[in-house]
């Protein structure tokens, strides 16, 4: 075994950053590659038939796509009959466009007007989108925050709160959609409800945790120093656990988009999810997959953003990992 391979699976291994790239260009090619094999070559995965010539089949037109069983049933059937066969090749289902189509429809999406009056543009359900994610993980988190640091911070807190925060993080947030509508109404303050509820109890126990890792040795220190308990929370423990809460917000963060799908279904369809379903509606399965692939692009590149900004905010964390590697 070379080097470079015993180097990519040895544990806890630092890689060289041209490995880094690399392995990271990899990721995102690899699927694509698979991507585009079952929908460039016939002979991998194309049960349906894209008929070319009807031939003797009535029904049959140009473009229709059929189960290969029937269309090889109606083929022997005109066949049998004296009538001139069908011709067609083989090809995916309608949900499953290739590539090159998901390409251009991210393009259209864009740049054409939708060709209906009831359609938005794809970057109008993007930004609604977004502010019903903004919303609600802003709230979560100014109560969720201070809560969970009281937590991680003072037994009594803790044991007042999370017993009943472990119980309700176990109940789904969709669950409390009809009880959301009712008080809040259809538009967005139910969205922005799920959201919150979605994320809230969740965050109260990451962030506690994350609090009670705080080296306790740096608590002893500042009250042999006399530091009183207000100072003790914000000047040793809140500054002690601030770039693991950064760290806690930007996963906490993603989980707010896995909830967003679920919010915008609840009172009146909205934002990226009525975009969604509008276009499978009428078997647009190319936009489908542009809308599905752009929440993926939208959430990688803030969580990118993030981690930059992170670095920015908190220098001696990169020194520390450069240390640790």
């Amino acid at each position: 075994m070379s080097s470079t391979a015993i180097q990519w699976f040895t544990p806890r291994t630092a890689l060289a950053p041209r490995q880094t790239k690399l392995l990271t260009l990899a990721s995102f090619l690899l699927p694509l590659v698979v991507w585009a094999l079952v929908s460039y070559v016939p002979f991998l995965w194309h049960p349906m038939v894209e008929v070319e010539d009807p031939g003797g089949v009535s029904y049959f037109q140009p473009g229709m796509l059929l189960d290969k069983d029937d269309f090889e049933s109606e083929s022997a059937r005109v066949v049998g009959e004296g009538l001139a066969e069908p011709s067609g090749k083989a090809a995916n289902p309608i949900y499953l466009p290739a590539p090159h189509e998901v390409a251009v429809a991210f393009y259209t999406s864009f740049a054409e007007e939708p060709t209906r009056s009831s359609e938005q543009w794809l970057h109008e359900s993007l930004w609604h989108s977004i502010t019903i994610i903004f919303w609600g993980f802003t709230l979560s988190s100014l109560i969720g925050l201070p809560i969970g640091i009281l937590c991680g911070t003072y037994s009594a807190v803790s044991r007042l709160s999370e017993p009943f925060v472990e119980f309700f993080r176990y109940l789904p947030a969709p669950a409390f959609g009809a009880l959301a509508v009712a008080i809040l109404g259809i538009h967005d303050g139910p969205k922005i409800a799920i959201i919150f509820i979605g994320t809230f109890f969740q965050q109260v126990l990451v962030i506690s945790n994350t609090t009670r890792k705080l080296d306790i040795s740096l608590l002893e220190a500042a009250l042999t120093l006399g530091a009183k308990k207000m100072h003790l929370l914000f000047k040793v423990v809140i500054p002690g656990i601030l770039p693991e809460i950064y760290k806690d917000q930007r996963i906490l963060l993603g989980w707010a988009w896995t909830y967003l799908i679920v919010a915008e279904l609840i009172g009146t369809s909205s934002g990226i999810t009525w975009f969604i379903t509008q276009q499978a509606r009428y078997k647009n399965f190319d936009n489908v997959f542009a809308a599905i692939m752009m929440i993926g692009i939208i959430g990688l590149a803030s969580d990118m953003l993030l981690a930059r900004f992170g670095k920015s905010l908190f220098p001696w964390e990169r020194n520390k990992d450069k240390g640790a590697v």
